[in-house]
């Protein structure tokens, strides 16, 4: 675990990052027992550089150099990714991941979380976000998930 945000810039990704943010990625997706391997390492890290890099805006958290978070952002204001580095987890970082993503977004955000990433649902919700809708699994990777939601204040709910 970190021992804060403090040290933590978030700034705007380059190309270069894109095999540290897919390893992040990949390293959760290999330490999480529910979640199925879908796509092999090496062709999450190649989807990563060709579409998500190039579709999305990409914020990093940099902690001296070391990308140990980051989150895309979709121009439709959808969080399609907030992965934090595991030794740094539970310090501040993802919190300020996505007060960045607000500021480019100021009047609504969305993002997808499986059902069973309860850590993911504490967080978010301690985050101002709301359920709004749940699958059966209506994904690649055959799970639940539910959509959820973020307003400024003022801002209407769905």
């Amino acid at each position: 675990m970190s021992s804060g945000s403090a040290n933590i810039t978030c700034r705007d990704a380059v190309i270069a990052d894109t095999t540290a943010c897919a390893g992040i990625l990949n390293r959760w997706i290999d330490a999480t027992p529910w979640m199925p391997r879908v796509h092999a390492a090496t062709d999450v890290e190649r989807y990563y550089r060709e579409t998500v890099f190039a579709d999305r805006a990409i914020i990093v958290a940099d902690r001296e150099g070391e990308v140990v978070g980051f989150l895309a952002l979709s121009p439709e204001a959808y969080v399609t990714a907030l992965y934090v580095d595991e030794r740094h987890r539970r310090g501040g970082v993802g919190a300020r991941l996505l007060r960045e993503a607000k500021k480019r977004a100021p009047d609504e955000l969305k993002l997808w979380t499986f059902e069973r990433n309860a850590d993911a649902h504490r967080f978010y919700e301690r985050e101002g976000f709301v359920a709004v809708e749940r699958t059966n699994g209506e994904n690649e990777e055959g799970l639940p998930d539910i959509l959820y939601s973020w307003y400024a204040a003022g801002g209407e709910r769905a």
